[in-house]
């Protein structure tokens, strides 16, 4: 149904529609818009009922051009990124446009966090002596079989301290263990029996006093091949 216009007529002239027939058109109308007869609505460009408007029904450059699906999708550039598949063409220090590469060479230690390197991040024998600074090997930093004094029962074990104690209580044999060749050992020992040492270790100066202490040096020279000391407290 076309819009019905109401006979207004000229002014004061009692010639315009009756208020009824007037009032008749005024609900005619008003039915038409809610009963939204896709057939009688006025179109926009064209098209009538549900009305879907597109980048043709937007003015250009105007402030809602860009916001009709019709636009996003034509987009080549937006449909492109939405999926993904292109970004834009990194050089310098990072390069690529897809997966992303770091150039050789450009990772500085400005680019590193502090402490961020430990032991995890070390190469086996990639610390030689070459990256060892002159005097750097303190008394703190040698393990405890230089640093350390132990009381023994019979073993002598070269690994595990510096300095062996024993006060002998009886007749008693020694063994060696985790020698290796040029170690240096310090056995204090006491009492009046007799010591026994394993093959292989000489004595080259100075005799066992079971009434004094005495230090005992034993030198590895080679494999069961030891050089015993012994120097007596005066």
């Amino acid at each position: 149904m076309a819009q019905q216009d109401i006979t207004i007529g000229a002014a004061d002239q009692g010639n315009g529609d009756t208020l009824f027939a007037a009032f008749t058109k005024v609900q005619a109308n008003f039915d038409e818009l809610y009963l939204d007869d896709a057939g009688d609505v006025n179109s926009v460009n064209g098209q009538t009922g549900a009305v879907v408007l597109d980048s043709d029904d937007i003015a250009e450059g105007s402030t809602n051009e860009y916001y009709t699906e019709a636009k996003v999708s034509a987009n080549t550039s937006v449909v492109a990124n939405t999926a993904k598949v292109t970004n834009a063409d990194h050089t310098g220090e990072v390069t690529g446009s897809t997966g992303l590469t770091i150039t050789d060479g450009v990772v500085t230690n400005a680019k590193m966090a502090a402490n961020s390197i430990d032991s995890d991040q070390y190469v086996d024998g990639s610390i030689d002596t070459i990256h060892i600074a002159d005097d750097q090997v303190t008394y703190a930093k040698l393990g405890a079989e230089f640093t350390t004094s132990a009381a023994v029962t019979t073993a002598l074990d070269f690994g595990s301290a510096q300095v062996f104690t024993k006060t002998m209580t009886a007749d008693t044999t020694f063994t060696y263990s985790n020698v290796g060749i040029g170690m240096v050992k310090d056995f204090i020992l006491t009492g009046a029996f007799v010591p026994t040492f394993p093959a292989g270790t000489k004595t080259i100066a100075g005799t066992y006093d079971g009434s004094v202490s005495n230090l005992i040096q034993i030198i590895a020279v080679a494999s069961g091949d030891y050089w015993m000391s012994i120097s007596k407290a005066q």
